[in-house]
């Protein structure tokens, strides 16, 4: 069964380092247009494209530093853990849905079975935390029961 645990945590991973990759290759392509930028006979002109150039440097750092975040806490996940209590880490099976408590990254299907990847801190997580296997958990309007946690 960890099995399904060590792939969900693999596409996570991968989720987060493609992100990365991109963060990083906008700041690459933000640094080539600063530095490629030339004083015209247009001043304010070329110093209003500077100056955006630059907020969305400092805007690509920031989600920069929010991936390495991410990439940190999903660190912290170890795949052999198991538990009969929802955690950081858990694959938590209900009559409702199926979830991976690590990072936000959306649906993972794994053998044809969909999993939502969520983040601790979303509002269903804060919910199946703690919680054990026939435990029930009301969110918004619809009710379910937790079936399996691994």
């Amino acid at each position: 069964m960890s099995l399904i645990k060590e792939q969900l945590f693999t596409q996570c991973l991968a989720f987060i380092d493609n992100r990365l990759l991109t963060v990083k290759s906008t700041m690459q392509e933000l640094q080539e247009s600063l530095l490629s930028e030339t004083k015209s006979s247009a001043g304010d002109k070329h110093e209003t494209g500077r100056a955006m150039l630059q907020l969305e440097r400092e805007k690509a750092g920031n989600q920069l530093a929010e991936i390495l975040k991410i990439k940190e806490n999903l660190s912290k996940i170890n795949t052999n853990n198991t538990s009969e209590t929802i955690h950081l880490g858990s694959v938590v099976y209900t009559t409702q849905a199926n979830y991976y408590i690590a990072i936000s990254a959306g649906i993972i299907t794994i053998d044809n079975i969909n999993f939502y990847a969520i983040s601790p801190i979303t509002p269903i997580a804060k919910l199946l935390l703690a919680k054990t296997v026939n435990d029930t958990i009301t969110f918004r309007t619809t009710t379910f029961t937790i079936t399996n946690v691994i």
